[in-house]
C-alpha cells in the first residue's frame, strides 16, 4: 500500500526547518534550498507545498504563532482558575520574554520578521501585524477584566496600557537577545511597571 502522508505534519516539519535556519543565521539566510536541507527533505518537496518563498515565510510565521499559543495555553493550565488580572498580565508578558531556547528562537525570528515587514508590504499586510494586534487586544481585554474586578483603576485606558506593556516587553526581549540584560533583569523591570500599573 502507498504510504499515507500527513500534509500538516510535513508543512510543520518544513516550517520548523525555516525557524532553525532563521534562528541560527538570520532571516536573510532563508532560501527554499536552505530550508529543504535543514528540514531533511528535497527542494522539490518544499516547492510542492510552497510555490514561493513568501508563502513559505507566511506559513512559518503562522506556525510560530500556533506554537506560542500552545505554550501560553499550557502556562494558563498551570495557573489557578480563573487567574487574577495581575497574575494573567504577569504570565502573559513573561511568556513573551526570551528566557529559554524555544522562546529565544521565537523572539529572534519574530524580531527578524518585524525588520523585514518594514520593507516588505506583503509580509506586513498578512499575518505579522495581525498577530501583533491580536496580542495587544488580548492584553487590553485582560486589563479591562481587572478593572471590572476592582484590581485596576478605571481611570486607566486599557488599550493604551496594553500598547505600552507590549512595547516595553518587546524592547526588553531585544535587550535580552543582544546581551544587554539577563532574563531575570528584564522580568524585574516588568514587575516594576506592573506594580505601578496595579497600584491602588
Amino acid at each position: 500500500m502507498p504510504k499515507t502522508v500527513d500534509h500538516d505534519q510535513r508543512r510543520a516539519q518544513i516550517a520548523e526547518g525555516l525557524v532553525r535556519v532563521a534562528a541560527r543565521e538570520g532571516l536573510h539566510a532563508v532560501t527554499m534550498r536552505s530550508v529543504a536541507a535543514e528540514s531533511g527533505v528535497s527542494l522539490r518537496l518544499v516547492q510542492y507545498y510552497f510555490q514561493t518563498k513568501a508563502q513559505l515565510m507566511h506559513d512559518a510565521l503562522r506556525h510560530l504563532e500556533r506554537q506560542s499559543q500552545e505554550r501560553w495555553a499550557a502556562r494558563l493550565e498551570r495557573m489557578p482558575s480563573p487567574p487574577s488580572g495581575r497574575a494573567f498580565v504577569e504570565a502573559f508578558l513573561a511568556e513573551a520574554l526570551p528566557t529559554d531556547e524555544v522562546s529565544r528562537a521565537f523572539h529572534l525570528v519574530g524580531a527578524s520578521y518585524a525588520v523585514l515587514a518594514m520593507t516588505d508590504p506583503e509580509l506586513a499586510d498578512q499575518p505579522f501585524v495581525a498577530g501583533l494586534n491580536h496580542l495587544e487586544e488580548q492584553l487590553a481585554d485582560a486589563l479591562r477584566r481587572a478593572q471590572a474586578d476592582g484590581e485596576l483603576s478605571r481611570d486607566r485606558d486599557a488599550s493604551v496600557e496594553a500598547a505600552r506593556l507590549i512595547a516595553l516587553n518587546h524592547g526588553l526581549g531585544t535587550a535580552v537577545l543582544v546581551g544587554q540584560r539577563t532574563g531575570r533583569d528584564a522580568e524585574a523591570v516588568l514587575r516594576c511597571h506592573i506594580d505601578e500599573l496595579f497600584a491602588t
